[in-house]
């Protein structure tokens, strides 16, 4: 069985940055792709980011320059840097990825359990 545990949100000025991490443990298992989604209150979850197993990367419109998806392959983590963070970035932040487990070759999504970030001053 694999778990996401997923670390950094927090409550930060506009303007300010956040670093947001999700690592994946387990055993026997392999990450294909991996991504960031998110949540505001009363509003769908929305793509914030992905990253393809050949390192190719994708950015909701909203967030293109101001973060970037990242992968620590060592420690099996994904990373999140968010910078210039606007109020309407205020949202929980779940992490996703989709993992070949070892045990029975199936691959799945997992979710890491969200993070809340809040930009407000």
């Amino acid at each position: 069985q694999v778990q996401l545990v997923e670390t950094g949100g927090d409550l930060v000025q506009p303007g300010g940055s956040l670093r947001l991490s999700c690592a994946a443990s387990g055993s026997r298992f392999s990450i294909n792709a991996m991504g960031w989604f998110r949540q505001a209150p009363g509003k769908e979850r929305e793509l914030v980011a992905t990253m393809a197993s050949d390192g190719s990367t994708n950015y909701a419109d909203s967030v293109k320059g101001r973060f970037t998806i990242s992968r620590d392959a060592a420690h099996n983590t994904n990373i999140l840097q968010m910078n210039s963070l606007k109020p309407e970035d205020t949202a929980v932040y779940y992490c996703k990825m989709t993992i070949r487990n070892y045990s029975d070759y199936v691959v799945r999504d997992y979710w890491g359990q969200g993070t809340q970030v809040t930009v407000s001053s």
